[in-house]
């Protein structure tokens, strides 16, 4: 149960504290050097030193918790930052800039950056956790199309098309997001310049092992691609067929659709607008969130220390991330 009144919301020694207690759990150690020898690690106190404060006898370097970290340099109280961190973690469809500034009592420029940092904290480090999937396992694949393009296609070969929507006042490319769920598991999605039967192979044989039971629409992208996994079951969305019972297994791509649902709706309905050169930090809250889903028995506070947990070897400037219209 959300408490407001936590006292790591509103006092910032109380969320420094809060913030030692999961970065550190064995006691503080040396963003510096890696030293964890705790007679070696000194916390630095007295009138003209800020709480929170240690120093290092390997590499004689003074540090904070928030050292190394997307807070590190942040004049922001750190409570505010923790109750930012629970509020985008708790609400399913996201939270605007516009609704933290006002609730946070900082400017909109100030909401705005607070909500790329965290979602840089929110971003799923794929390479080091492996490809989804695997044997007996079954990985649903589709694409979306969002937005308006902001970026020209270079790419004139044959089949790079990119999809049109076709309106009063012409065609209008929109952006592609690539996405692959593991039924049970976890989610990833992708922004990618265009799809073509290449750049989704590409996203697939990276993310997705090959004893994999592949699942997707009729689309051409995945035909040669899916003769490389265990078995490649499509179901026709054409002919309005979305699900197949096959004896003990039921093919349909109803799970990656459920995830391009909720992303839309809070992209549409919360974000409103979304420079394109951020799109992959809008997926990465919308992954963070699915994959610590309420239905994998994650509450709200688990799903905010997970962000404060994965916040450290992550930094964000606020030049590195342009400007643009954000929402």
């Amino acid at each position: 149960m959300f408490d407001i009144t936590n006292p790591i919301y509103t006092d910032a020694d109380k969320a420094r504290e809060h913030l030692e207690s999961i970065q550190w759990p064995n006691g503080p150690i040396c963003p510096h050097c890696g030293n964890i020898d705790p007679a070696r690690i000194t916390k630095l106190e007295g009138k003209s030193t800020r709480p929170g404060v240690y120093k290092c006898k390997e590499c004689r370097k003074p540090f904070s918790v928030t050292v190394g970290t997307v807070f590190e340099r942040s004049h922001i109280p750190l409570n505010k930052w923790v109750l930012a961190s629970h509020l985008l973690a708790s609400s399913k469809k996201g939270m605007s800039s516009h609704q933290l500034h006002r609730m946070l009592g900082v400017t909109y420029k100030t909401a705005w950056f607070m909500t790329h940092r965290i979602r840089e904290a929110m971003k799923e480090d794929v390479k080091s956790s492996g490809p989804i999937g695997g044997e007996g396992k079954t990985v649903e694949a589709d694409e979306t199309y969002i937005g308006k393009r902001e970026t020209p296609i270079k790419s004139k070969q044959r089949g790079d098309r990119p999809f049109i929507k076709k309106g009063k006042s012409g065609s209008t490319a929109k952006r592609t997001v690539v996405g692959l769920v593991e039924r049970g598991g976890k989610v990833r999605t992708f922004h990618i310049n265009h799809a073509t039967k290449e750049s989704v192979r590409d996203v697939l044989v990276r993310n997705v092992s090959r004893d994999t039971n592949l699942y997707t629409d009729e689309s051409r992208l995945y035909t040669t691609t899916g003769a490389e996994y265990a078995s490649h079951r499509t179901v026709k969305h054409s002919a309005k067929e979305y699900a197949r019972k096959e004896g003990d297994i039921v093919v349909h791509t109803n799970t990656i659709e459920n995830v391009f649902s909720v992303f839309k709706r809070g992209m549409v309905g919360v974000y409103q607008h979304c420079g394109e050169a951020h799109l992959h930090r809008y997926l990465a809250e919308f992954d963070f969130r699915y994959n610590r889903r309420a239905a994998l028995k994650i509450s709200d506070a688990e799903r905010a220390e997970d962000i404060l947990r994965q916040a450290r070897g992550k930094r964000l400037t606020y030049r590195s991330t342009g400007e643009a219209n954000h929402a």
